[in-house]
C-alpha cells in the first residue's frame, strides 16, 4: 500500500463519481436500457468507454452545467451507436443520476476517516446534482464541498484544485487526495505536488472504464476505501 503515516495528514478531499459513488452502475443503468432496447449489441465496457470519451469533449468545449454535460454526452453516445433518442430519453443519464448508488464500503469507511481527519469534496458535478447524491450517503458530515459548478472548469484542471485547498485552510503537505480517475484526479493532483491515494475500484476489470486513460503514480495504491479506512484506523 505504500509507506504513507496516517498521521502526516490533517485533511482529505475525495473525488465523489467513481470514488464513493458507483457511477459506472449509474451510467449503464441510464445508457443501457435504451441502448439495448434497440437492439444495439454493444457490451458494458464499450458503452463505459464511449461515456469517458464524450464526457471529456463536452467538458472542454464550452462552459456547461454538469446536467448539460450528462444530456449532451447521451445524445453523442446515441448519435455513435446510430440511434436518434425519444422525446425524454435525452435526459436519461440525468434522470438516473440520483439513483447512482455509493459503493457499499463507502458510508462505513467515511465516518472512521471521518474521526481523524476533515473531509471534503472535490467533484465534477453541479451543487444542485450533489445535492441529490447526498442521499446516499447518509449522515457523513463533509467539511467543504467544492464542485466544478462552482469554480467554472472541470477536472484535470488545476483551478480545481487550487480553489479546493484555498477553501480548506490545509497546507498541502498536510493534505491527501484520494480518488478513483488517474485522468482526472491523481495525475493533475500528483503534477501539482500533492499527496495521492489511488482508491483502484477497477482492479478486477480490463481497461479504465468511464474515464480516459491516463499514466500516473500515486503516493499509495488501494483496493478499496475499507482498505484505507484500516490503514488510517
Amino acid at each position: 500500500m505504500g509507506a504513507l503515516d496516517p498521521n502526516d495528514f490533517d485533511s482529505v478531499t475525495f473525488d465523489c463519481y467513481g470514488t464513493l459513488i458507483d457511477w459506472e452502475t449509474g451510467i449503464l443503468g441510464g445508457l443501457a436500457p435504451l441502448v439495448r432496447s434497440r437492439g444495439i449489441a454493444v457490451d458494458d465496457d464499450r458503452l463505459l468507454e464511449l461515456f469517458g470519451q464524450h464526457e471529456t469533449i463536452v467538458q472542454n468545449e464550452r462552459p456547461r452545467t454538469y446536467r448539460e454535460v450528462l444530456q449532451e454526452t447521451f445524445e453523442r453516445i446515441a448519435d455513435a451507436l446510430g440511434f436518434v433518442p425519444l422525446p425524454g430519453e435525452e435526459t436519461s443519464l440525468v434522470d438516473s443520476f440520483p439513483l447512482w448508488p455509493a459503493f457499499h464500503d463507502t458510508v462505513q469507511a467515511l465516518h472512521v476517516l471521518k474521526a481523524r481527519y476533515s473531509l471534503n469534496i472535490l467533484s465534477n458535478v453541479d451543487d444542485a446534482l450533489f445535492a441529490r447524491t447526498r442521499e446516499q450517503l447518509p449522515g457523513v458530515p463533509f467539511d467543504h464541498v467544492v464542485t466544478a459548478g462552482q469554480v467554472g472548469v472541470y477536472k484535470p484542471s488545476h483551478a480545481m484544485f487550487h480553489a479546493a485547498l484555498e477553501r480548506i485552510g490545509t497546507p498541502r503537505e498536510r493534505h491527501l487526495h484520494v480518488a478513483q480517475s488517474l485522468f482526472h484526479d491523481i495525475q493533475p493532483a500528483t503534477q501539482l505536488g500533492w499527496t495521492t491515494v489511488w482508491v483502484d475500484r477497477r482492479h478486477n476489470f480490463a481497461g479504465p472504464g468511464a474515464t480516459p486513460p491516463a499514466q500516473a503514480t500515486p503516493s499509495m495504491v488501494v483496493p478499496d476505501l475499507a482498505t484505507l479506512a484500516a490503514w488510517a484506523s
